[in-house]
């Protein structure tokens, strides 16, 4: 096959917080479906993806899980390479911005940038959102939330390192205006440069100090690089990147030739990524395509709505190709796709089963049936044979000019109008019918050798979306995958070859009433995992049938009684263990604008570090007294079971510091 050239292709790195639903996975499977083409296509291909392993949210979710940070990413990054593996992510570099060779590698970008003077030391003050690990101005927010997840920011204030993105600003508006092929689809390109480009660019804060998981920067170690520098510089450090002299592999492969990222993430790939490029002296990608959303039912997918459906699931129940058909064939180009479980057993049925397993198995069984499985070529065509010939032979250029758009779906639509074809022609030539007259005996074996001959082409060119079934396909008929160049020529196939005597049934049709106990039960599998999550997170037993506590009553009390008693909600601010006591812990609380300290006998159930941050139940009007020689101003109220285990009373959903318990 002709060598066309070196193709570079990336996925976004997989943030490194959980386990990837089906959304996420889509990525990764549209990323390998494409990169498989190109090979076939004969380019020489790089394909990179992996994780993506600092921040605070990381951070913040190791420490709740009480392992460190490394710890927590090894676990979720090898999830996220187990489930890129079951979908045959055929990749040729995962990488992990938590390797040794990256890290380093950042560290030296930081330094250039700021030697180079685009890299400064100021001071942040806005408002942060946690989980995008952004900051916001007061006019980006979106009803006072992130403009981004749509989640609480808050107010926050730190000395930063900054990069001067205005200073590059113009620059990449003329590039992307004389390069409109960069930003794919056209809608997202008018997004970036209407709302973020020619209002003018801020600087970019490329540091963080309030917290530690990160990669220091080495000239002033209490920084840390900020996420979006270093996760985003893993497209030029997995391949050889280094600006002290890069390897031969970067040389041959950069610039990249696609980078595919979700529609979520584009203002940072078509503004901060070739900003960072054009101030390192590098060329900048050829193309940025910003995927939509896969979504379950039309909303997006999340754990708090138990609506989330993963691709280990998916595959369990209708294999490994049906989960890679459903998931390219299903997204629209621009719009986002929906994904339910009935919609997906309707489209194995109807396309898998119906379509392509039934036209296999039809062909096979009637090569046996009728030649003892020998497949000839006997010239006894008609007028009927040229259209099917036609739609197979020009299948491959269908495609090709879909795929220079990337326009996936429908290049899988073409694949699958041939085997259509391929049934319309049974239906038109009547086999069966064949059979009973002698003297038609090789206007039969013409027909079926067509049939063999289009379903070989048609699993070739089908091969990079759904590997498995082409090579189970052609292993049936005793042939192997064509190559593209040969998949617009009609009558390669050996006449003689005798196709197998067993056909597998490649997909069995599906019973809706026996799929559906079973997601059933991965649901309720999820919201009891969910549900256990949060408890432990909140530091609250939830199960059914825990123990209950019987206590012997205390007197009755009136209500003018209860009403002499204050409760409120607290957030404990900072806390420290008694030095003359080993059961006592001492917290000051903050209480709407007062803080009161209050002395709590939990030491055996909470550490220090775990109490700070808690939003609490208090009993605010309790006389002051000494324990331990510690005044306390108040109590913290707290459940204990038959063990003497105790758990604080907490708030069920985020209240504010001082709202009263009534």
């Amino acid at each position: 096959m002709t060598n066309k050239g070196n193709y570079y292709i990336t996925t976004a790195i997989a943030y490194a917080s959980g386990k990837p639903h089906i959304g996420n996975t889509y990525e990764a499977v549209l990323a390998d479906a494409i990169a498989r083409y190109k090979r076939a296509e004969g380019y020489n291909v790089f394909f990179q993806t992996g994780t993506d392993e600092h921040g605070q949210k990381i951070q913040e979710k190791a420490e709740a899980a009480g392992i460190t940070p490394k710890e927590y990413v090894d676990d979720v990054a090898g999830q996220i390479k187990d489930i890129w593996d079951q979908v045959h992510t055929s990749y040729d570099k995962f990488i992990r911005t938590t390797d040794a060779d990256h890290e380093a590698c950042v560290k030296k970008i930081f330094k250039k940038l700021y030697d180079k003077g685009d890299i400064y030391l100021g001071a942040y003050e806005g408002l942060y959102c946690t989980p995008c690990e952004s900051f916001w101005t007061e006019s980006q927010l979106i009803d006072g939330k992130c403009p981004d997840c749509g989640r609480e920011v808050k107010p926050a204030k730190e000395d930063a390192y900054f990069f001067k993105m205005s200073k590059y600003a113009d620059r990449l508006i003329d590039y992307i205006n004389e390069h409109p092929e960069f930003i794919q689809p056209v809608s997202r390109k008018n997004e970036m440069m209407n709302n973020f480009l020619l209002p003018g660019l801020q600087d970019l804060c490329v540091s963080r100090t309030s917290f530690s998981w990160g990669i220091p920067v080495d000239f002033d170690p209490k920084h840390v690089v900020y996420v979006w520098l270093d996760a985003l510089t893993n497209y030029i450090t997995g391949i050889g990147y280094d600006p002290d002299g890069s390897t031969d592999q970067f040389n041959q492969f950069w610039p990249a030739d696609l980078h595919l990222i979700g529609k979520d993430i584009v203002r940072f790939h078509t503004i901060y990524w070739p900003i960072f490029l054009m101030a390192l002296d590098l060329p900048l990608p050829k193309q940025v395509f910003g995927h939509p959303w896969l979504l379950q039912g039309g909303e997006k997918m999340s754990k708090s709505k138990g609506n989330v459906i993963y691709a280990d699931d998916l595959i369990r129940l209708f294999g490994l190709d049906a989960t890679r058909y459903f998931v390219l064939h299903e997204m629209p180009y621009e719009n986002d796709g929906i994904i339910t479980w009935d919609l997906v057993i309707e489209r194995f049925n109807s396309d898998l089963a119906n379509v392509l397993g039934n036209l296999v198995n039809r062909t096979i069984s009637m090569s046996n049936k009728y030649f003892d499985g020998v497949v000839r070529a006997t010239g006894a065509t008609e007028a009927v044979d040229d259209d099917l010939k036609a739609v197979v032979t020009s299948t491959i250029a269908k495609t090709q000019e879909k795929m220079k758009s990337l326009r996936v779906a429908d290049c899988i639509s073409e694949v699958f109008a041939l085997f259509r074809r391929c049934n319309k022609y049974i239906d038109e030539t009547e086999p069966w019918v064949l059979a009973k007259d002698e003297a038609k005996h090789d206007r039969l074996a013409e027909v079926l050798y067509n049939l063999v001959e289009s379903i070989t082409i048609g699993a070739s060119v089908l091969h990079p979306f759904l590997p498995e079934t082409a090579e189970k396909i052609v292993e049936q008929l005793n042939t192997t995958l064509r190559d593209f160049e040969d998949c617009d020529k009609f009558g390669l196939y050996e006449s003689g070859k005798k196709v197998t005597d067993n056909p597998q049934i490649l997909f069995a049709r599906l019973d809706a009433k026996e799929i559906m106990p079973k997601v059933a039960e991965i649901q309720a599998a999820q919201k009891a995992e969910y549900e256990a999550e949060q408890a432990r997170l909140n530091g609250t037993a939830a199960a059914e049938d825990e123990e209950v506590i019987d206590i012997e009553a205390k007197e009755e009390i009136t209500f003018d009684d209860f009403m002499k008693m204050q409760f409120q909600v607290g957030e404990i601010i900072a806390c420290e263990a008694v030095e003359k006591s080993k059961k006592l812990l001492c917290s000051q609380v903050k209480i709407g604008s007062q803080v009161k300290q209050i002395v709590s006998g939990i030491r055996k159930d909470y550490s220090p570090e775990e109490m700070v941050g808690k939003k609490v139940m208090v009993l605010v009007n309790l006389k002051p007294a000494k324990l331990a020689g510690v005044l306390s101003e108040g109590m913290l109220l707290c459940a204990e079971d038959a063990e003497g285990n105790l758990s604080l009373m907490t708030p069920e959903k985020d209240m504010p510091a001082g709202a009263e318990i009534a």
